[in-house]
């Protein structure tokens, strides 16, 4: 089994150099850039398990890489920012950042981030088209004209498969198995993200509003995934009476 490939587009060289040493030993290829140009490049040109893009770069910011990145690739992208704000993690997701991490991170939680989100684009890509084993085999949710089948990950609207991201998919998972019934950021969290790690509740609302946007939704007259005012999400069916 060949090692995992990991980029990371940092124009900062001493951290870039500290990551290889901590990830190389733990059975990672660590390949680094440290422009944002020459990110979009490598990370769209050649297969990667994740790559780690830091939102200050020379030549092109991080967001701008990413939505380069995403226009050719949905391979996990885990941002890092040194300013911490809450916009550049909302910004982020919004472009399509599977996580975020400011830098004053510990290694073990990059670890853990990077584990986490290799883990579901994984599960995300596993046997396209196929199913898993008899005994792990889930059934296809339906809700209107939209179907998510969790054994190939693969969310159809009105028979078009849609475009979404790991976390996207997870969450619309829940949300379709749940039909009907109200599911809070809280359980949403717990089912998207690993525990032990602190994840702000604004993380949920911006994959809502990409999940909304890919179904074609409407927040303010919602189709498919209503809000309720202090409790969380429920999806709909459209059909319905």
């Amino acid at each position: 089994m060949r090692e995992p490939r990991l980029l990371l587009v940092d124009d900062d060289r001493e951290l870039c150099e500290l990551l290889r040493d901590y990830l190389e030993p733990l059975g990672y290829d660590v390949q680094a850039v440290h422009t944002g140009p020459d990110g979009v490049a490598r990370a769209t040109s050649e297969e990667w398990h994740a790559v780690i893009l830091d939102v200050m770069l020379p030549g092109m910011d991080g967001f701008e890489v990413l939505k380069g990145i995403r226009k050719a690739s949905m391979v996990p992208v885990l941002m890092l920012t040194s300013r911490g704000d809450e916009m550049d993690r909302i910004v982020g997701l919004e472009v399509g950042a599977d996580d975020y991490l400011p830098k004053t991170f510990s290694m073990r939680e990059l670890l853990a981030r990077l584990r986490a989100v290799t883990r579901r684009a994984t599960m995300h890509t596993a046997q396209p088209g196929g199913t898993a084993q008899d005994d792990e085999v889930q059934p296809e949710v339906v809700v209107g004209p939209l179907r998510v089948n969790p054994n190939n990950r693969v969310a159809l609207l009105a028979d078009k498969p849609l475009s979404l991201t790991p976390v996207e998919f997870d969450i619309l998972h829940s949300l379709a198995r749940a039909r009907g019934r109200v599911k809070t950021r809280e359980q949403l969290l717990d089912e998207i993200r690993d525990r032990e790690w602190e994840v702000f509740d604004r993380s949920v609302d911006v994959h809502i509003a990409a999940l909304r946007k890919k179904l074609g939704d409407d927040a303010r007259q919602p189709r498919f995934i209503r809000t309720l005012r202090s409790a969380g999400y429920m999806l709909v069916d459209p059909e319905s009476p």
